[in-house]
This record gives structure tokens, sequence and C-alpha cells, in this order.
């Protein structure tokens, strides 16, 4: 269906999803002019974005893109953890249904939505492209900076958009229980959502340092229907090896996912899904990224630069994937940025290396930028970025040199977050701070050199659950946490050793 056949009740298109450039616009139609007399001159307290009446809706995209067709040199295979071997389907079964192992090892360009996954989208999609003017405004810069809010969506991030189709996938193939891990709980919540839409049980493995950080995800997990541990646990082999070492260990992603791991391939009856590193998490989230591109040609506007936070990647790759396809054949030439937490730098001071993707070795091994397998991040608020790896198609488009990385303290996220919310309303969560204390820092240059940039940034979730971070940092109590060369040394040191 064409997109200008399509209203905007239809597709529940939020009134920010257009934005103007600027009073010229409307000045050219006179119709316009004596009708909406108001948008004659935007000021400073008008509000962030107003629909561009000559522009038909922004449709929910029908297919998820997937990079690896495009890509000139394709990426590694994950390999088998004994035989080192390339993994075959059979070797993913006990984990994740067939469906979704199809796509983890897809060439095609694009794939198909299911009519009753964009049905569930259509409850917070299409997400609105925003232009920051009172960021700008604060910060004296000639740049336009824009961010695409994940936020409103049921569970408050960009997760959902991965954790429908997974449960809707295993919920074809029979699947009656559905096991994972989360770090700050923005994945746990989503899948916990997606579970109760389709009446699966779920049962999540939450970091010990978020889960005591953020008591009302787990709330919000609990109220969807999950059943949440603190990770690690005593319910599992690998916490309880954990506990022994380390009785007040504070966790971390690769614990939790050691954890879920374990229950699903010890019950057939169980399936894992995960919400971040793997092809298919990070297909699914392209819906961003689709969306945007149509959003930025509307307007007339191209990224001079794109600006993500990344944990796993799977915020990051959606929205830059179909950018970076666009750069691929030569019709826009942004730079690509990605931005992680100083404590944790594993695009910026990992490894590019074959890894576990959990601390107890049991998932196949990924090429992939680490801090090694059992590296155990400080416990930073930034929960979901306390990942000792990094998606392998993130690690080999890093590689290929069609982006860069740039490493961030905690405490000047959250300075960059405060002007943002004093600004722009919108309370971030300490994950995409990241990008936005990237952005700021952007947004200044721009001002020094007096240059005009256009910066995308992707806001993938707001705070409201984060907000005793918040009060650390306000009250002076936030201390910039960071690694230690000798941790990371020893963690890589225990990376499995392959045959060149």
């Amino acid at each position: 269906m064409p997109a200008s056949s399509v209203s905007t009740a239809a597709v529940g298109v939020p009134s920010s999803l257009f934005l103007t450039r600027g009073a010229e616009k409307w000045q050219k139609t006179s119709f316009l002019k004596k009708k909406r007399p108001n948008l004659m001159t935007p000021s400073p307290y008008s509000s962030r974005a107003r629909i561009q009446a000559s522009l038909s809706p922004i449709e929910i995209p029908r297919q998820w893109y997937n990079l690896v067709a495009d890509i000139p040199v394709k990426p590694p295979p994950p390999l088998h953890p004994k035989t080192f071997q390339p993994i075959n389907p059979q070797d993913l079964s006990p984990l994740f249904p067939d469906e979704l192992i199809k796509q983890e090892t897809s060439h095609d360009r694009f794939i198909d939505i299911p009519d009753e996954v964009i049905d569930i989208y259509r409850l917070w999609r299409p997400t609105p492209l925003i232009r920051a003017r009172r960021l700008e405004k604060l910060l004296d810069t000639p740049a336009r900076i824009y961010y695409k809010y994940e936020g409103g969506s049921p569970a408050g991030s960009h997760k959902v958009n991965t954790a429908v189709p997974q449960v809707w996938y295993n919920l074809r193939e029979g699947v009656k229980k559905i096991v994972t891990e989360t770090g700050a709980g923005q994945w746990g919540s989503a899948l916990s959502f997606a579970c109760s839409l389709f009446g699966l049980d779920c049962e999540v493995w939450q970091v010990r340092a978020s889960y005591d950080q953020k008591p009302y995800r787990r709330l919000m997990m609990q109220t969807w229907g999950a059943n949440v541990h603190p990770s690690p646990s005593n319910i599992t082999e690998a916490g309880r090896k954990i506990l022994e070492a380390d009785p007040m260990s504070p966790g971390s992603l690769g614990i939790a996912i050691s954890e879920a791991v374990e229950v699903a391939t010890s019950d057939p009856a169980v399936k894992y899904c995960l919400g971040s590193v793997l092809n298919h998490v990070l297909l699914h989230q392209t819906v961003i990224g689709q969306e945007c591109l149509d959003q930025m040609k509307a307007i007339g506007e191209t990224p001079d630069l794109i600006i993500g936070c990344t944990g796993g990647g799977s915020n990051f790759a959606g929205l830059s994937f179909p950018f970076i396809r666009e750069k691929l054949q030569g019709k826009i030439n942004p730079i690509i940025r990605a931005v992680e937490p100083t404590a944790c730098p594993s695009l910026t001071k990992g490894d590019y290396a074959y890894d576990f993707g959990d601390t107890a070795g049991m998932t196949p091994l990924m090429k992939m930028h680490t801090l090694g397998h059992d590296f155990i991040p400080d416990p930073i608020h930034a929960g979901g970025l306390r990942y000792h790896g990094m998606a392998p198609l993130i690690s080999h488009v890093y590689d290929q040199g069609f982006m860069e990385a740039i490493a961030i303290p905690q405490k000047e996220c959250f300075e960059g977050a405060i002007k943002f919310a004093r600004t722009e309303g919108i309370i971030p969560a300490p994950e995409p701070a990241h990008a936005i204390a990237a952005t700021i820092r952007e947004a200044l240059l721009c001002k020094e050199s007096r240059e005009a940039k256009v910066i995308l940034t992707a806001m993938c979730g707001h705070g409201h659950f984060d907000l005793a971070s918040y009060e650390k940092y306000l009250q002076g109590n936030m201390v910039d946490l960071s690694f230690e060369a000798e941790r990371i040394q020893a963690s890589l040191a225990k990376i499995p050793k392959l045959a060149a």
C-alpha cells in the first residue's frame, strides 16, 4: 500500500513524526500562511516538532534489513565451543526456534515481518524523529541535532522491537517457556511484556548490580508475569560457582547469560531469547533506521554524523545499519560513531578475537571485540552497557572501517543527560546518555568551527526507572569508574587460543 493512501490515524503516527526545517517552508504557501499563522516564525519556546502537512505519513517497515547481504567481506562464522568448527543449525536448536536460526545465518537482504508482529508494532511505531531545538539553543551551536526516540514503547525502550518477534516465533513452534538475562532491565521488561501478550512463561536472570539499583524494573517484569532472579544465583551451577569464588559478586551480563543458557539447554521444553549481540536481534532493530531514513528524506536532511550507545549493540545497529547500506551504495557519507562506557570499553580497548558470549563458556565462540568472557565490569549505572563483548556483526563493521568508536565516563554522560532533560523534557536512560554526551561534544565543536552539521542520535529509552542514579549524580555522589588494564589483560589471557 502506498504511503500516500495511509492516514495518520491508521498507523498511529505521533504528532512529532515530521519536522519543519524552518519558517521558509510555511511562507512559500499562502494557504498554509493563512491557515497556520502560529507556525510562521517558530520561537525557541514552540513545540519540538510539528507535522508538515504536505508530507505523507511514514509507514512501519514491512521488512527487516539484513546488512550481511551488502557487506563486501562477510563476517567470520561462529564456531562450536568444542570442535572449533563452524556451527550448523542443529547446534543452535536447543536454544532457538528454527525460524530465528534461519534469520541468524541468512544472507537475504530483506526478511518479511509477520503481520501479527506489525499489528503489535502499531502500539508504538512509527516512532518520532525529533529535532532538539532547545538543546541546540542551550549549547549555542549551529549544528542541527535530531534524535530518534524509542522510549514510547510499552516497555520504555527499543528492546520490544525484537522481543515481540522472538516470542512470536517461539509460540509458533509450540514453546511454552522462555528464559533470558537482563542488565538494566530494559530487555527483561520487553521480553516479559511480549510473553504476556502471547501467553508464554518468562524467567529472567537480572545482573545483581542492576537488580539492586533498579527495583522498579524488576517490579515491571513481575507485573507482566515474569519470574526474576538476581544473578549470580544459587539456582544454576554457573551461578553457584561464581558465588563460591565471590559471594559479593555484582554480576555481569556474561554471568546472567550463562545461567539462562544453562536452564534452556537442560530442558527441551524451554527456549532462550537474547536481547542483543546476535544477528537476528540486530536485524529486528532495523525498523528504527529504516523509519529514520524515510523521516530524514521527508524533511530534506542528510546526517553528517550518526551517534549511538553500544553495549551489546542492538540499538546502535538498529539505527545505523540502514544508513551504512546507503553509505555503501555511495548515496550518503556520514561518520558513524559508537559510544561505550570507559568502564567497559570492548570496542576501544578489547581484542578482536573469537571468544565466548557468556562467562561460563557455554555459548558458541564468536569473532568479536571482547574484554575476555570472564571480565566483570565495575557496577556503573548504565547496566545495559556492562557486557564484555560486542555484537560480532558490529565488530566486523568496525574492523572493516565503516564506523568509529569512543568511550565516555559516566559523570559526563549524566551531565549531558541533565542538560537534555532540562531542555527537551525527556529523562534519558543512562545507556543513551552516552550518545547524548557524545552529541554534545560534537555540537560544541561545531560552535567553535561554525559548522552547521546535521547530527543524528539514538535515544533508545527513557530513564524513569533510573532516578536513583540521577539522585546519586545530583547529590554529587557519583564517581567515574574505569577499567584496570591488569584486569583486562588477565581476562584476555583466558580467551580460547585458536590455530591460525
